[in-house]
């Protein structure tokens, strides 16, 4: 086993490193001592001092199979003995080839038959926006504004951003590209008037769920009204199933759920099972149809990035599909949904809790100090104190979040649950004992 010098490690992330949605100079403080995470099997990490945990979140939502599945590395390094990366622009490769055939397979007897390749679920979504937007410009259309749902969030890119009004991430920059029209539901959506919706290009939406937005719920039914609204309006629609997709919402994809084909579809976080940076804009022949044509008559979609079509990511992606069929992922994760359900509902009681919510195999728990109020910091001090109850997750605001791989055992389902009653009800004692020490202060 490789004997890591945590002291040292620290002290360089914390001299040299930035990091995301991170308060830096409580990272940096001298007192915090940030994790250092060097290995994982299964649902399982460890860190740098040998402590293990279960991956309550699937790293950011995105591992499907677990950490260190032997199919997907296996395909990684036969991959990596051939060639690592070639570029995509003027040239192809066999992984990214074979990945694409395999993705459209999903989707028989409809027209989502053209991949187009990205780095992340951001830039999958840039490219949505970018071909859509060009779809109605070659049509000659006044059609250049898009539709969100407010609450949404669909990546951090410039385009993409300009679609979200999640105000967690985005207020630091309120202004991007794209012109957006941000409705807060299906009826601010019908309501529209003609002369606005004549400008519209195309809606997009999170199915079934919104994550960012603290994994709220759509009605049921949200996903079928819209996409028959788009029809009706002559409107594209593009789904984002980049949390939704590969299994976590029960089905491949939650679009299913209410029989819904969108005009062009957005994966990536689980794509490659977790392990390598991929997305895809899986996009309908109706839409491709109309860049049939030469570069000189601006046919072309001129976006693309350095690592599109990255070989050993195509791979990765194509051993994690073919792990869905061999070990039948979707059928064994019904009882584990069930089970799932069973134990949250035992957290609904407890002090500190306002709403358990759950779509599949995600589920948010909703925080407050009281029926009057909501400390920020309160879900965060959670996810903190449930380390020690060896369990790893992250806040949205005030909502706890539960999405671990779908490999993990119904023990370790069990355990994580449990780990999570026991750090609510620890936060909400000492809350509550702040808050009365408080109020004896004022009134002493």
């Amino acid at each position: 086993m490789t004997e890591w010098n945590t002291e040292e490690l620290i002290d360089w992330d914390k001299r040299f490193v930035w990091h995301p949605f991170t308060d830096m100079r409580e990272w940096c403080a001298a007192e915090y001592e940030p994790l250092v995470l060097v290995d994982g099997r299964g649902a399982l990490l460890r860190d740098s001092k040998g402590r293990e945990y279960i991956d309550g979140n699937s790293s950011i939502w995105t591992n499907i199979h677990g950490h260190n599945h032997p199919h997907i590395n296996a395909a990684i390094r036969r991959q990596l003995g051939r060639v690592a990366h070639t570029s995509f622009l003027g040239f192809t490769n066999p992984a990214a080839i074979e990945l694409a055939q395999a993705i459209v397979a999903l989707f028989p007897h409809t027209s989502l038959n053209r991949v187009f390749f990205s780095d992340d679920g951001s830039t999958g979504i840039e490219v949505a926006l970018r071909v859509a937007d060009q779809y109605w410009r070659m049509r000659r259309s006044r059609r250049h504004q898009f539709i969100a749902f407010r609450s949404g969030y669909h990546g951090d890119t410039a385009g993409a951003a300009s679609l979200g009004a999640a105000a967690l991430f985005h207020t630091a920059s309120p202004r991007w590209n794209f012109p957006v029209i941000q409705v807060p539901n299906i009826q601010a959506l019908e309501a529209l008037a003609p002369g606005e919706t004549a400008k519209v290009a195309a809606v997009v939406i999170e199915p079934l769920i919104q994550g960012a937005a603290g994994m709220c719920l759509w009605p049921p039914g949200t996903l079928r009204v819209v996409r028959e609204w788009c029809g009706r309006t002559d409107t594209l629609l593009i789904v984002d199933e980049v949390m939704t997709g590969f299994g976590r919402t029960g089905r491949m994809f939650a679009s299913e759920h209410e029989s819904v084909i969108p005009d062009m579809m957005v994966l990536g976080k689980g794509l490659t099972g977790g392990y390598l940076p991929l997305a895809i804009t899986l996009i309908s022949e109706k839409v491709f149809s109309v860049f049939d044509g030469s570069v000189a008559e601006g046919k072309a979609l001129a976006y693309g990035h350095s690592y599109t079509g990255n070989a050993l990511g195509c791979a990765a992606a194509k051993a994690s599909l073919e792990v869905f069929e061999k070990d039948g992922v979707l059928e064994a994760l019904e009882p584990k949904i069930r089970h799932l359900s069973s134990a949250l509902a035992g957290l609904r009681e407890l002090p500190g809790v306002k709403e358990v919510r759950q779509c599949g195999f995600i589920a948010g728990v909703e925080m407050q100090d009281s029926p009057e109020t909501t400390r920020p910091g309160i879900a965060a001090a959670v996810c903190l104190e449930a380390r020690r109850h060896s369990l790893l997750t992250r806040p949205i605001w005030n909502v706890v979040v539960l999405m671990p791989p779908l490999c993990i055992t119904i023990a370790q389902l069990t355990r994580a649950v449990e780990a999570l009653r026991a750090s609510i009800i620890k936060v909400w004692r000492c809350s509550d004992t702040s808050a009365r020490k408080d109020a004896e202060e004022v009134t002493a």
